[in-house]
């Protein structure tokens, strides 16, 4: 064992001082300049070394402090003194002793401040925000998750969103203010850290969020990491006692019951490949209907509230109906919560029911006045019964999500139906040949070739095929280069479709929503871009959890779903008349109308392709034979 001698505890101890970091070097240093100026001017009192001044006066011990205080600060003082020899060595050392010690200590403080600025721009201090909106993670759907956000926070008087993720603050910032143009009245707060870690995630305050976002990120892990990010929300030790608003996204199936055992009701989960498979098969089988899906899921035009109605209670859904002037009703939370999407005409709406309605705002759900709706009965058809036909369907590409869609659209077409399978992947081939096995109403055909070929397309398109699904191989080739190759096959589908003076019914799937904006050249009008859709219904849910039953009834097979079906089966074309006729024609059929699409604006972007959901129901329509009416229903 080595001798400890006292150089070596004063080195000891020397060390123990300096790694204690700014704070304490600057309160060590300021105490040793105090002591040096006291004890020079302890000495030049009790010596009597200070000179007289004219009168005769020697300055007194708080004069000298000051003299030397300002000697420590500001070397060139010293020039002008006068007095002893011992007096004027006297000020020199507190001098050389200021310039050595303060130098030191304005040094560490100027240093402490750049470490403290390091420190903000790193992003690790503690929000002190409430009733905000936390997003956990980073990927490119949080630009479409910010812009909606702060276009629903627009009623809010003060809105923050703070942003908590593995990535540096100023790259963040930079990012946001690049890609968001217009925040309204939101604060956007970003902070550097990870989820899962407590000390990270108390930075961002989730005790006193209004929702929480999870963001999924890329890989394999991604899941894992969502799951393990809802365990440290949910079991911080920190928690608040309320319940949380967390909406999770989701890849794995097998996952969203892991995230229901773990946060309960607090948790509600969005699975984005099973989503986004059921609405491009709903998609690719209606033009138009993407369009429906998008003003329905973002908050710039008409989207889903839910309302209570206490005054209603005793009236049947036939009813209620034809309530709202401005707002398109879709169905029903009962009092247990069960959701109900286009019931029964004659279904009750009971004491502690709320209504499902599609608004402008929920200040439009006003109920109007009078009963008189002006209804043309006389252009009113009859109902006819139409069974499932056979169809043909052209797959273009394959991804993750190919299998799902496969099965997805096995539940909605006939009996007899055909689908054909492009890809060049190999890879795949094996998971196709398993599905294929286990379809019921449709047969499978396999064909090998790249999706973007002018000859395999013009040879496939010799059969005339009911519907076409491009889909990304996103997973081979990354989202930019996938994008492209759909742009191509895309663009040749679209010329093919001029020479040939045919119509086909093309749904698109693309990643990035610039590469929409790129394809919308072509007159396409329906393209389902995955992460956008995802990221819409995403921060729809975070402002009303109980849209996620909503969202889930709407997106599977069983019960109602949203279709657009030939005005014809309605009314009669050609004849004037409100909306509330075509909302009585579809009551009629046990179906809920929502909305119409004019076939001569199909083709414009600024028109939303013809769409119209939740038109005003007494404006006068006169409707072409192409027409189409947007209604809940079975089939």
């Amino acid at each position: 064992m080595p001798k400890i001698t006292l150089k070596h505890k004063l080195k000891y101890h020397f060390d123990n001082m300096m790694s204690k970091g700014a704070i304490a070097l600057i309160l060590y240093l300021s105490i040793l300049t105090i002591l040096l100026i006291i004890g020079v001017t302890a000495v030049d009192t009790l010596a009597g070394l200070a000179p007289q001044d004219e009168n005769g006066q020697a300055p007194d011990f708080t004069e000298l402090l000051w003299m030397s205080m300002l000697r420590t600060l500001d070397p060139g003082t010293m020039g002008g003194d006068h007095g002893s020899w011992a007096f004027l060595f006297s000020m020199l050392a507190v001098t050389i002793g200021g310039i050595f010690i303060v130098s030191t200590l304005v040094g560490i403080l100027s240093s402490g401040i750049d470490q403290k600025l390091e420190e903000m721009r790193k992003g690790k201090s503690l929000v002190v925000e409430k009733d905000h909106t936390l997003i956990l993670g980073w990927s490119d759907n949080i630009f479409t998750i910010i812009s909606e956000i702060c276009e629903a926070n627009k009623s809010r008087g003060r809105a923050c969103i703070v942003i908590l993720a593995e990535k540096d603050k100023v790259e963040m910032d930079d990012e946001i203010s690049a890609r968001i143009e217009n925040r309204g009245r939101t604060k956007i707060v970003c902070r550097t850290g990870n989820p899962i870690d407590f000390v990270d995630l108390d930075i961002a305050n989730p005790q006193a969020s209004r929702s929480i976002i999870i963001l999924s990120g890329s890989g394999e892990d991604a899941d894992a990491q969502v799951i393990k990010t809802i365990l440290a929300i949910v079991n911080n030790p920190n928690r608040r006692q309320e319940p949380y608003h967390i909406v999770a996204e989701i890849k794995g199936a097998e996952s969203v019951q892991i995230c229901k055992m773990i946060g309960k009701e607090e948790v509600k989960t969005v699975l984005s490949p099973e989503v986004i498979a059921r609405i491009m098969v709903q998609t690719c089988r209606q033009p138009g209907l993407s369009v429906v899906y998008t003003e329905l899921l973002d908050f710039g035009g008409d989207e889903i509230y839910i309302k209570a109605e206490p005054s209603l209670t005793g009236s049947t859904y036939g009813d209620l109906l034809f309530k709202y002037p401005q707002a398109a009703l879709m169905g029903i939370v009962k009092k247990n919560g069960a959701i109900l999407v286009n019931p029964k005409p004659s279904e009750k709406f009971e004491d502690g029911d709320r209504l499902i309605a599609i608004a402008e705002d929920d200040d439009k759900i006003l109920l109007g006045s009078g009963s008189n709706y002006g209804i043309n009965t006389a252009a009113i058809r009859g109902a006819g019964s139409s069974a499932a036909k056979p169809e043909k369907t052209l797959l273009l590409g394959w991804n993750s999500r190919g299998a799902l869609m496969v099965n997805e659209l096995d539940q909605y077409v006939g009996p007899g139906s055909t689908l054909c399978v492009v890809t060049d992947n190999s890879e795949a081939i094996p998971e196709i040949e398993e599905v294929k096995g286990q379809l019921k109403n449709q047969r499978l055909e396999l064909r090998e070739g790249h999706p973007t070929e002018r000859p395999l397309l013009d040879d496939l398109l010799k059969t005339d095929y009911d519907h076409i699904i491009t889909i990304s191989d996103s997973e081979r080739l990354g989202v930019q280069h996938a994008d492209a190759n759909t742009l191509i096959t895309l663009l040749h589908l679209r010329d093919m479709e001029t020479k040939s003076n045919r119509n086909f019914s093309i749904v698109s799937e693309m990643l990035d929503n610039r590469n929409r904006e790129l394809a919308e050249v072509t007159g396409a009008d329906d393209f389902i871009v995955s992460d956008k859709l995802i990221s819409l219904m995403m921060s729809q849910i975070s402002e009303s959890k109980e849209l996620a039953n909503v969202f889930e009834d709407l997106f599977q097979p069983e019960g109602s779903e949203i279709y657009l079906k030939p005005v014809t089966d309605y009314v009669e074309p050609g004849k004037e008349m409100n909306f509330y006729t075509v909302l009585e024609a579809a009551r009629q059929r046990g179906e809920t109308a929502i909305g119409y699409r004019v076939d001569a604006e199909s083709s414009l972007p600024e028109k939303q392709y013809g769409v119209h959901v939740n038109p005003l129901k007494t404006s006068a329509i006169t409707f072409g034979p192409n027409d189409r009416v947007i209604v809940l229903a079975e089939s």
